[in-house]
């Protein structure tokens, strides 16, 4: 595998666009087939008495990421306070509205289904970080949430590489999804009776965790712990420069964050009936394979 096989290129001026006709329908089929979409050149730009937010110091020592939430206008996991904590939510709140801009007058198609979820900064640089080997991203993996369930909806990601001095964000992409999911499937455990009610009830889980949550779950953690698997997977080696934003399924692409810093992240959810092709969902490719229902 090389860097062509898993990126689409486009050029767009702003986030505002413009974007043509031809070019949205090659964004929307990109992102079905599991590729990342790119924009080079198409940074955030910060605003005066923003740029100290630029520096793992902002961040509280107990995370690696500053969250926020669109939907109550709240930051969290920040060393800030004040005057700086509403500096900080305010420029947040710029990218995800810009991200969500983005997202629409790519793909229209999904503009009426796309549900905002969270807000991602990390200023901190990757490397020299220590991680449990679950939650090291510098391991292939698809996404999944332990405690919010997606009940088989899409997990679309928007980054933008912000880093200040010109840093490159390193990315590891995999093979294609339904390669993958045959290969790990058979290891995944399902879940125990009544599991997924008691996990709810108590409060574990945000909603019930559905058959193919706990195939997502089982596949994140089954493949990160495989370290031959790490070794010899078909993988390409991808860089972002700063400046620059893509964006892809990341419950569908096998990728890993290798090196940089200040990296802004949104997500969104998008129903499988939204897709033009759900048939390529993890969710249809899961069902496929296991011969059942999995939501």
């Amino acid at each position: 595998m090389n860097a062509t096989d898993v990126i689409e290129a486009f050029s767009m001026p702003s986030w505002n666009g413009p974007i043509s006709e031809a070019d949205r329908a090659r964004a929307l089929t990109a992102l079905e087939d599991g590729k990342v979409v790119m924009v080079p050149g198409l940074e955030f730009r910060l605003h005066e008495g923003e740029y100290p937010f630029l520096d793992a110091g902002a961040l509280d020592n107990s995370r690696k990421n500053i969250s926020y939430d669109p939907r109550a206008g709240k930051c969290g996991g920040s060393g800030v306070s004040g005057p700086e904590l509403e500096r900080l939510t305010i420029m947040m709140d710029r990218y995800a509205t810009s991200a969500d801009h983005l997202v629409r007058l790519m793909l229209p198609s999904y503009a009426p289904h796309l549900e905002v979820a969270r807000t991602s900064f990390r200023p901190a640089e990757i490397g020299g970080r220590v991680y449990s080997p679950r939650h090291d991203d510098r391991r292939l993996h698809v996404d999944a949430f332990p405690t919010r369930p997606t009940g088989g909806r899409r997990i679309l990601r928007v980054f933008t590489n912000a880093a200040p001095d010109g840093a490159l964000r390193r990315w590891r992409v995999g093979e294609p999804f339904p390669d993958f999911a045959a290969a790990f499937l058979p290891r995944v455990r399902g879940m125990f009776p009544f599991q997924s009610l008691a996990m709810s009830m108590l409060g574990l889980t945000k909603g019930r965790r559905t058959r193919y949550d706990q195939c997502m779950l089982g596949l994140h953690d089954t493949c990160k712990l495989d370290m031959k698997y790490q070794e010899i997977a078909p993988q390409a080696d991808v860089v972002f420069a700063a400046g620059t934003t893509w964006m892809c399924y990341t419950d569908q692409v096998l990728h890993a964050a290798l090196a940089g810093h200040c990296a802004f992240e949104q997500t969104f959810h998008v129903p499988v009936e939204a897709m033009a092709s759900p048939e390529k969902s993890p969710l249809k490719v899961l069902e496929r394979l296991s011969g059942r229902r999995l939501v």
